[in-house]
């Protein structure tokens, strides 16, 4: 059965889903990218992540494109940049979201960092957005631990519906403490970057020998093991972003694919995590 998390009272959706993070950067790439991400929903990879910040709206732009006549079948995920986040520009950022991705509503809101506008601010001004129709439910992105119990300190902060982090096999520092306390509330995990950012790091996590090993034992590509390893975490969604179709496809055939103890535990032995609090890792 296909691993499934669901954001507060939404229908559950896959656990992988399609991130848009330098798409709407070349117009030559344009026609591809919305091919991607239509070709993304019709393997039922419902949720799309964007975000004011990417491309400066170019990216809204192209999932507007790959979503028109299609909205009902899209679980649409925007995100405000921190200065934004707060009174009559919260509400005039998500209105130009809005307008780019040529909708009435997004599923899901989030603050995209945590900025200088204090929690109490922005909570107020989400939860007018929600009232106003214009986003069904909101969360935060690349918020430690500490960050999140301040916010559910404050009132209204419990309606936050997820935390979006930079999550993959390299990359585990979340594992110390804010992922356990993500899954105690019952906040899912939105990992963003699960294949790692480019260059050396993602390299690393390419080349290595023994994840090419229990790949090809696995009859699966290295990048499907990696995002079933995000997804075997309880609570935790994956947002790859595929620019091309036989990208996503590979993607999504990574929802079948069956991690057992044994295989888990030979690549969490080739990338170890930390053991120890460590500064969160954002990009």
């Amino acid at each position: 059965m296909t691993k499934q998390i669901q954001f507060s009272h939404a229908q559950a959706l896959p656990a992988i889903g399609q991130g848009t993070w330098y798409m709407g950067e070349s117009s030559e790439k344009r026609a591809a990218e919305v091919r991607a991400l239509q070709t993304g929903i019709d393997l039922g990879l419902r949720l799309i992540d964007t975000a004011e910040m990417y491309a400066d709206g170019g990216a809204e732009l192209v999932v507007g494109e790959a979503i028109a006549n299609r909205r009902d079948e899209v679980f649409l995920v925007s995100k405000v940049y921190p200065w934004n986040a707060g009174g009559q520009r919260a509400i005039a950022a998500c209105e130009a979201s809005l307008k780019r991705l040529k909708t009435d509503f997004l599923d899901l809101y989030l603050l995209h960092w945590r900025g200088d506008i204090p929690f109490a601010e922005t909570i107020a001004v989400m939860e007018t957005l929600k009232q106003q129709g214009k986003i069904r439910r909101w969360g935060v992105s690349n918020l430690d631990a500490d960050d999140m119990q301040e916010l559910l300190s404050i009132e209204g902060g419990e309606e936050c519906a997820t935390n979006q982090l930079l999550y993959h096999l390299a990359s585990r520092g979340i594992e110390h403490d804010l992922l356990p306390w993500c899954q105690q509330h019952a906040i899912p995990v939105m990992a963003y970057c699960p294949l790692a950012q480019a260059g050396r790091l993602r390299n690393g996590l390419f080349n290595h020998p023994q994840l090419n090993e229990l790949a090809a034992e696995k009859g699966v590509s290295v990048a499907q093991l990696l995002l079933a390893w995000v997804i075997s975490h309880q609570g935790v969604m994956a947002i790859p972003k595929a620019g091309s179709v036989s990208h996503v496809q590979e993607n999504a055939a990574a929802l079948a694919v069956e991690l057992s103890k044994d295989d888990i535990a030979v690549m969490e032995k080739a990338f170890p995590a930390p053991g120890r609090k460590t500064p969160l890792e954002m990009v």
